[in-house]
C-alpha cells in the first residue's frame, strides 16, 4: 500500500466526510443522536488505520457493547460500509486500498448488527 493511503490526513478526510454522509443519511442520523462525535471521529481514525495498515481493527468485546442496543441492521451496516468506502474514495484512496477496506470491516459485522 502506498504511504499516502494510511496517512494520516487521507485518513481525516475520509473519517469526516464518512460522518457528514452518515449524519445525513436519514436512515443513520439517529443512531448518532446523543453522541460524542469528537470522541467517536477518533476511534473511527484509529479503526481505519488499522484497517488499512493490517493492524488488529478492535476487541469484539469492545465493539459489540458499544452496538448494543442501538438496533443496527444489515441495512444500516451496508449503508455505513458504503458511505465509508465513498468518503475513501472521495479522500484520494486507491481502488485498491478501498475494497481492502471493505474485506476487513466484514468480519465485525456479528459484533455491531443487532441479533
Amino acid at each position: 500500500m502506498a504511504a499516502d493511503e494510511s496517512g494520516a490526513e487521507l485518513v481525516r478526510a475520509a473519517v469526516d466526510r464518512f460522518y457528514d454522509r452518515m449524519l445525513a443519511d436519514p436512515r443513520l442520523a439517529d443512531f448518532f443522536a446523543g453522541v460524542d462525535l469528537d470522541r467517536l471521529r477518533a476511534h473511527q481514525r484509529a479503526f481505519v488505520t488499522a484497517a488499512l495498515v493490517g493492524g488488529d481493527l478492535y476487541a469484539g468485546q469492545r465493539m459489540r457493547p458499544a452496538h448494543a442496543g442501538l438496533g443496527i441492521d444489515d441495512a444500516a451496516f451496508d449503508a455505513a460500509v458504503e458511505h465509508l468506502a465513498s468518503a475513501m474514495s472521495e479522500s484520494g484512496a486507491s481502488a485498491d486500498a478501498v475494497q481492502r477496506l471493505r474485506l476487513r470491516i466484514q468480519p465485525i459485522r456479528p459484533l455491531v448488527v443487532a441479533s
